[in-house]
């Protein structure tokens, strides 16, 4: 048998013309520019990244395959930092010192492919010329890195302008950052985020990113967006795919993707708050139990106020079991529990998803201080309350499941806020109405809760007047619930005009 020695994949040195050499490690940032947090409605706590290979390096001037199936391939204009002095659990003073150079860059990603993904973006970001680079170097000791602008132009016309004052997390501390978890080796590219602005390009359009700073440019990175032939294949993976999500988030808005934007739950007013103070949590069960709810209360818990009425919306906080290895990366820290109550806004009420879990605390007499600090409405818990006197003394009404001495580590891990979770055997959405009394807390769909409080308002002055009907000895039988004799004797009282 003959033996053949495979030839050699060409090495196409052309896609590097911008770079010291080809990098071993392309390390990007998931979401850092202020601009572009508020455009997605969130903000990270800290930062995070991924890494793209330096296979999807491309050089200014190459085209970029849209591929065969697929409609949602965005740009994304960022700065590229090139490590010029290996770095190691440097310091964010020392940092910048690390840096060669910086030039522009285009984080291309394929939206169809990027739930699959969850966060890694290998496929949805790694695909070849997914990281166009250049075309020049602008040497990094002139450089001031809160003073770098990136501009992004599709056809012609401006789609992205920042500059990294906008950065939530400055660059010296993501290379700091990184530098804590392993070496930034010399010719390696950090790719620092893209601002607002970002959006879905169509074959034929043509992309352009510069960087300027320090009175230099990196020239425009140009790219050019073609269509592919080659289909993926499904026996081999998982096909791509696009939802509502991936399109307002791949073109930056509902209104750009086309898809009809989901309503902001109705206020809750003052006119709103005063109603729902007026009302019972009983009455308002019994109208959403007309309208076919009833699986809207959260059981189990009791409040540590007794006196107090419960109104306000909620803003969630979800608990999972404990288990020693996620707690130690998620439970220390500025975690999930204390983001919550850091950001908890005003008239809002924290409810927390702690499975009925009541052997240890789910918060002290520190978190309910910052949530009053903060003008909370509340808190509610199926959880247990830990230094319960403290807690109470505070005066903010709280809602548990039970005291408990234990820290919040023995049974729990804070997860994630903001969250659809389980509370109390109900479901809770941020933004859904809470209402508390003795009798309990109730849970209303913020497009109901105006009908809702109405409604039983309305019944409880029916209700105030058969028991006085009742109290002067009338049967209750045709009276409670009235008949059409009694109900006209109602009506005939309500509209008769003041003396």
């Amino acid at each position: 048998m003959n033996e053949t020695t495979p030839s050699e994949p060409a090495f196409d040195d052309a896609r590097f013309a911008a770079l010291p050499q080809r990098p071993g490690k392309i390390i990007a940032v998931h979401l850092s520019y202020n601009s572009r947090a508020d455009q997605r409605g969130r903000t990270p706590a800290s930062p995070s990244y991924f890494f793209k290979a330096s296979s999807s390096v491309a050089a200014s001037g190459s085209t970029i395959e849209r591929p065969a199936g697929t409609e949602l391939l965005a740009f994304e204009g960022e700065v590229a930092l090139i490590i010029g002095t290996a770095a190691r659990h440097v310091s964010t003073a020392e940092a910048w010192n690390h840096i060669a150079a910086i030039t522009a860059a285009n984080d291309f990603g394929l939206y169809d492919l990027r739930a699959n993904d969850k966060g890694s973006n290998v496929r949805s970001k790694g695909g070849d010329g997914y990281t166009p680079i250049g075309p020049l170097l602008i040497d990094a000791r002139d450089v001031d890195p809160e003073a770098v602008r990136v501009r992004t132009w599709v056809n012609g016309e401006l789609a992205q302008d920042d500059t990294t004052a906008g950065l939530i997390f400055p660059l010296t501390q993501i290379i700091a950052d990184l530098s804590q978890h392993f070496t930034l080796e010399p010719g390696d590219v950090i790719l620092a985020g893209t601002p607002a602005g970002s959006s879905v390009v169509v074959p034929g359009d043509i992309v352009e990113v510069s960087v300027d700073a320090a009175g230099a440019s990196s020239g425009r990175l140009v790219t050019r967006v073609v269509q592919g032939e080659t289909a993926f294949d499904e026996s081999l993976g998982s096909l791509p795919s696009v939802d509502e999500k991936q399109r307002v988030e791949a073109w930056g808005s509902a209104e750009a993707a086309g898809v009809a934007e989901v309503a902001p739950a109705p206020a809750l007013t003052a006119e709103l708050r005063e109603k729902l103070h007026r009302v019972p949590v009983a009455g308002l069960s019994a109208q959403l139990r007309k309208r076919g709810l009833n699986n809207v209360t959260i059981d189990g818990v009791r409040p540590l106020h007794p006196e107090a009425k419960l109104v306000g919306t909620a803003k969630t906080l979800r608990f999972v079991p404990h288990r020693e290895d996620l707690f130690a990366s998620h439970g220390g820290g500025y975690n999930a529990q204390k983001r919550a109550f850091d950001s908890v806004g005003d008239g809002e009420i924290i409810v927390i998803e702690a499975r009925g879990e009541t052997g240890s605390g789910t918060l002290g007499d520190i978190l309910a201080i910052r949530a009053h600090a903060r003008g909370a409405a509340g808190i509610v818990t199926d959880g247990g309350v830990r230094d319960a006197d403290a807690v109470t003394a505070v005066g903010i009404p709280v809602y548990t499941a039970g005291a408990h001495p234990a820290v919040l580590g023995r049974r729990h891990v804070p997860w994630d806020l903001d969250v659809t979770i389980g509370c109390g055997g109900t479901t809770v959405q941020p933004g859904d109405v809470i209402v508390g009394d003795r009798d309990g807390v109730i849970v209303i769909p913020p497009s109901l809760v105006e009908e809702v409080v109405d409604a039983a308002l309305t019944q409880e002055d029916e209700d105030a007047w058969i028991a006085e009907r009742v109290a002067e000895g009338n049967a209750l039988d045709g009276l409670f619930p009235m008949n059409a004799e009694w109900r006209a004797r109602f009506e005939a009282a309500h509209t008769e005009e003041p003396q």
